[in-house]
């Protein structure tokens, strides 16, 4: 049998504090005391925890040094947009009520090595990190393991491990909802702006799409789909090939309020009103959005609530407690403002 390599023995032979509770005979909670330093735990008792805790080498999350830092990692792919901000927004208020202190970087992977940015965090005193859409490789994933660092993902990029604690929305359903609002307001040909198609949450919004077009009747058209990034000009550039073209669109699902923001710009370039000629439909429900002129129909995603589940889930495997479930999926809700019409020279009522 061929050897093990550096590293993969002590991350498959490392204990859990389940396994450490019902070697010792004890509850969890009691083991999580005994670890985290809390005194309320017979001696005798804490005597039997410690000496299986030091026979099994567990080294506990958060304590790398022998101590909490009382700190917890904060990692975007960007910090250049509002959507960043409320994730972060419901990540300091569970930080804040929990005594402790986030610290927020962004992460350009580029040409950087692929564990640069897990080394610097290995580097520092952290309890442990939340990612917020950003690539996570194998290499950095065993690197924070290694370092027994605890890592909850917000929004992944691509479908997270079985094993790798996560937080989303469904996306997927935000993408019917969507269709089926502009569906029933009288449009049938309806375009779609997404973001990068490597992101699992860009890919689930057009595949929401493009089944609430097929449950309607609709063909699924690729010539009026574009992919990009989630930004203005993303938006902007895409729904200006959209409406020059021959047969355009009555209709635009962007994914996310900073690409429908491009489309409104778009549009007012070539005349068109909003929503008498162009019904537009975002995604996320940005503070922004209700502000537009016309306010913008938009898919919600709790973005501020998945920072505070995100931040809560690692709390708990900060005190070594098991989570009640490896991956939460917040439902999103459509949001119905002025954006959204029934299509040019057709009677009917909005949805």
């Amino acid at each position: 049998m061929p050897a093990d390599e550096p590293g993969q023995q002590s991350r498959r032979a490392r204990p859990t504090l389940s396994e450490i509770a019902a070697e010792a005979g004890v509850s969890l909670p009691t083991v999580s005391k005994v670890v985290n330093g809390h005194a309320d735990v017979a001696a005798s008792t804490r005597a039997r925890i410690e000496q299986l805790l030091g026979e099994r080498n567990y080294r506990h999350p958060g304590i790398r040094r022998g101590r909490h830092a009382g700190l917890i990692d904060v990692v975007f792919n960007g910090l250049d947009s509002p959507w960043a901000v409320e994730i972060l927004r419901g990540v300091e208020d569970w930080s804040s009520a929990h005594g402790m202190a986030a610290a927020v970087s962004s992460v350009r992977h580029g040409n950087a090595r692929p564990a640069s940015w897990t080394s610097a965090l290995a580097s520092h005193d952290t309890d442990g990190v939340l990612l917020v859409t950003s690539e996570l490789t194998t290499d950095q994933l065993h690197q924070l393991r290694d370092e027994d660092i605890p890592l909850v993902v917000i929004d992944p990029v691509n479908l997270p491990e079985p094993d790798l604690p996560s937080v989303g929305a469904t996306n997927w359903a935000g993408g019917i909802s969507a269709i089926d609002h502009l569906v029933s307001c009288g449009h049938t040909r309806i375009a779609a702006i997404g973001g990068p198609e490597s992101y699992l949450c860009s890919r689930a919004r057009i595949d929401g799409y493009r089944s609430a077009l097929e449950r309607a009747g609709l063909r699924y058209d690729p010539a009026i789909v574009r992919n990009g990034d989630f930004y203005h000009e993303g938006g902007f550039l895409s729904a200006a090939e959209l409406l020059d073209s021959r047969d355009r669109p009555t209709a635009i699902f962007a994914g996310s309020d900073q690409q429908a923001l491009g489309v409104y710009e778009a549009a007012r370039q070539r005349g068109l009103r909003i929503p008498q000629d162009l019904s537009v439909v975002g995604f996320d429900d940005l503070p922004v959005s209700r502000w537009l002129s016309p306010p913008l129909t938009t898919v919600r995603q709790p973005l501020a609530e998945m920072g505070r589940v995100a931040a809560d889930m690692l709390g708990t495997l900060i005190e070594g407690l098991p989570l009640a479930s490896r991956r939460v999926e917040l439902a999103t809700e459509l949001v119905v403002r002025g954006s959204t019409a029934p299509p040019p020279g057709q009677d009917g009522k909005r949805a």
